[in-house]
């Protein structure tokens, strides 16, 4: 499940492509702040923190501007091209006990049968889980499956609390013959 992390912001007051590109030399990162029909708010967070707390995927983040916390979760992350440094994030207001849609990788566990390999379809899937419970990913259990088979989305081992937001029927993963794998690749 995911950890919230808090981060001191501050209210932005210079908008635009210059105040920002300062914003960025003073080592702090420019972000809006939207959601459940309030204004959109824009701060600046400190860069070395916020660029930490959000590496991994569907990262919570609780703001505190003035002291006024906001709980917030990650929605888009603007990169420079070339540093890949953070530019600029997107944040969504999210409650407790409010449930979000988020995408979350998969995760292969087990062996397959003798002559047999995994293709993984779907590297990540969208499900819906509590906002302050995210969960990080998803268990596809290919321990004994036979060549020939098929993982559907409604086979994958789901944290408590989390369901699929993509139909059951999906397939998530492939099982096949070795020697077919082989020849896919060679292809």
């Amino acid at each position: 499940m995911a950890n919230i992390i808090t981060l001191d912001g501050e209210l932005r007051t210079d908008f635009g492509k210059g105040a920002a590109r300062q914003a960025r030399r003073a080592g702090k990162i420019p972000a809006v702040i939207y959601g459940h029909g309030t204004e959109a708010v824009r701060v600046l967070l400190p860069a070395a923190a916020t660029t930490l707390a959000v590496r991994g995927s569907n990262a919570l983040l609780n703001i505190s501007v003035d002291g006024e916390d906001t709980i917030t979760l990650v929605k888009d992350i603007q990169r420079h091209a070339l540093r890949q440094t953070v530019d600029h994030l997107d944040l969504l207001i999210v409650k407790k006990g409010e449930k979000v849609i988020v995408e979350v990788s998969v995760q292969i566990q087990g062996e397959v049968a003798a002559g047999a390999s995994v293709s993984l379809d779907h590297a990540v899937i969208a499900v819906e889980a509590e906002a302050v419970a995210l969960p990080e990913r998803v268990i596809a259990n290919i321990t004994g499956v036979a060549a020939g088979s098929h993982i559907l989305a409604s086979d994958l081992i789901l944290p408590e609390g989390t369901s699929l937001a993509i139909p059951g029927t999906v397939v998530i993963a492939t099982v096949e013959a070795a020697a077919e794998a082989e020849e896919a690749s060679a292809e």
